[in-house]
């Protein structure tokens, strides 16, 4: 690895550069850089004649084989994968390959980029997503019997998911027998909110619960007609007190 490209010493290059690197070829790592030597905790004379695909998991040797192959050609693209430091340390990285040639030699360099702590924090982010909808998803008890659910926000569809899971559950947990989903608070009545209250009233009916709805606004009623679906069949209310009204309750809050 001594070539030099326009007077430049492309070992030099590489040898300084802040990101791991490997070039292989013919599946055997012919040379690492110092920042791949820290990275994987491990010597160059360690490292140097190994297969490049010692450091994946079993499962993904396959489908790295070939990418292998295809990067003699054409740059591979940009992957992420969990691979193992020398001492069998886990780590999760970038990864992202071109075709070299050292003299006559074909050859590919990879850079390899640690992602753990990215990771980590969409791990972090994601699970506290979880938490804030499924609160978003609870139900709110009035009287027995008789119970809330208020939409507030943006209905996408992750969150229609988890309202599907959860309030059925949460309904048959605290003997629900009357729903009332309000939507006064949803920000934007679109086509997913609608399907939505279609498919919640089908499986509350199935669970023997009975579905109102209140703060509904003139446009959802012609949005789904336009769909085609009927949302006449679930009793509808301008607001909550109404709806309480409605059912025999005294509405004593604010």
């Amino acid at each position: 690895m001594s070539e030099n490209i326009e007077g430049i010493n492309y070992k030099e290059v590489i040898e300084y550069a802040l990101e791991p690197l490997i070039v292989h070829s013919q599946l055997k790592i012919i040379y690492i850089n110092e920042a791949a030597e820290k990275f994987f905790r491990a010597s160059r004379d360690g490292v140097i004649g190994a297969s490049p695909l010692d450091i994946f998991k079993d499962t993904s040797k396959p489908a790295i084989t070939q990418r292998i192959l295809g990067a003699y050609s054409e740059p591979a693209e940009l992957i992420e994968e969990t691979i193992y430091r020398m001492d069998g340390t886990p780590v999760d990285v970038e990864l992202y390959c071109h075709p070299i040639k050292i003299g006559e030699t074909k050859a590919i360099q990879t850079y390899v980029k640690d992602i753990t702590e990215r990771k980590q924090q969409e791990k972090v982010q994601y699970e506290m997503n979880i938490q804030i909808n499924e609160l978003a998803s609870r139900i709110v008890p009035l009287i027995e019997g008789i119970a809330i659910l208020p939409l507030l926000g943006a209905i996408n569809k992750d969150r229609v998911n988890l309202l599907l899971e959860f309030v059925p559950v949460n309904v048959q947990e605290q003997k629900v027998s009357c729903l009332i989903i309000d939507c006064s608070g949803i920000y934007n009545i679109n086509n997913l909110v609608i399907e939505f209250l279609s498919e919640i009233k089908s499986v509350l009916k199935l669970l023997g619960v009975e579905c109102m709805l209140t703060g509904v606004r003139p446009q959802l009623a012609i949005d789904a007609v336009k769909l085609g679906i009927n949302l006449k069949s679930i009793i509808t209310f301008s607001n909550v007190k109404d709806a309480l009204s409605f059912l025999g309750v005294n509405n004593t809050r604010s």
